[in-house]
C-alpha cells in the first residue's frame, strides 16, 4: 500500500486541520483553515501545545487553584511541524522566590499566570519554533524556523532568533495599515473566493479597490 492509498500514514504534504482535531477546552480555533503540519512528530495537542490543563489525562486528575490561561487561534494559521506552544501549567517557577522549585504544599502561591496565548489570522510559524506563554502574535506574522517568542509581535513583522526580534516587516507600513482596516480574515467566504486572486498578490491598491467595490454591491 502507498502512502498515498493509507489515509492514516505521514507525509509532509498531509496536514492536520485544527478545527477537526482539537478537542481540549481550553484551545480555541477559529475558522476551518487554520493547519499543523505533523508530518515528523505527534498531533497538534501531543506535540505542540504543552502544560495546557484541559486533556483527558488532566482533567481526571487534578482540578486546578487557578484560572486556566487559553490558547486563541486564529483563521489561516499555518504551523509548522515540531513547533512549540508553552500554555499555563508551567507558572509555578517563582523568579522572585530563592527556590524555583515546584513544593507542592506552595503550588498556589507559586502560580503567577502570564495571561492568554493569541496567534492572529494568516500567522505563520516555522519549524521548531517555540511559543512562550502569554504571548499574542500579531496578524500576517512569520515566526522564523527555531525561534523563540518572548514578546509579542507585530502584525506583518517577521522575526527570528533566540529571544526572538524584529528582522523586517513584511510590507511597507502604509500597506499594513491598509490590510489591518481592510480585515480580509473577517470577510464572508462569498468575499473572500471573489478576491483571493488579490489576496494571494501583492498590490494593496488593487485589493482595496476590489474591496469597496464588492462591498458596494
Amino acid at each position: 500500500m502507498t502512502i498515498a492509498e493509507d489515509a492514516t500514514a505521514k507525509h509532509w504534504s498531509k496536514v492536520e486541520y485544527l478545527h477537526e482535531t482539537v478537542k481540549n477546552p481550553n484551545i480555541h480555533v477559529r475558522g476551518t483553515h487554520s493547519y499543523y503540519s505533523d508530518a515528523w512528530s505527534g498531533s497538534f495537542e501531543d506535540s505542540v501545545v504543552r502544560y495546557l490543563h484541559g486533556d483527558d489525562y488532566s482533567l481526571k486528575a487534578w482540578q486546578p487553584a487557578w484560572p486556566i490561561d487559553q490558547l486563541h487561534i486564529g483563521d489561516y494559521v499555518c504551523i509548522g511541524a515540531e513547533a512549540v506552544i508553552l500554555l499555563g501549567g508551567n507558572h509555578t517557577h517563582r523568579m522572585d522566590w530563592f527556590s524555583l522549585y515546584p513544593f507542592a504544599e506552595f503550588i498556589v502561591d507559586a502560580y503567577v499566570g502570564k495571561g492568554d496565548t493569541t496567534i492572529g489570522d494568516g500567522v505563520w510559524i516555522g519549524m521548531r519554533a517555540m511559543v512562550m506563554p502569554g504571548v499574542s502574535i500579531g496578524e500576517g506574522a512569520v515566526i522564523a524556523s527555531g525561534a523563540i517568542v518572548t514578546k509579542d509581535v507585530a502584525p506583518y513583522t517577521i522575526v527570528a532568533g533566540n529571544p526572538a526580534k524584529p528582522i523586517k516587516s513584511r510590507f511597507a507600513e502604509a500597506t499594513t495599515k491598509t490590510l489591518l482596516a481592510l480585515k480580509v480574515y473577517d470577510w464572508p467566504t462569498d468575499k473572500f473566493e471573489a478576491l483571493k486572486h488579490l489576496v494571494c498578490a501583492d498590490d494593496i491598491d488593487a485589493l482595496a479597490a476590489a474591496s469597496q467595490q464588492y462591498n458596494a454591491g
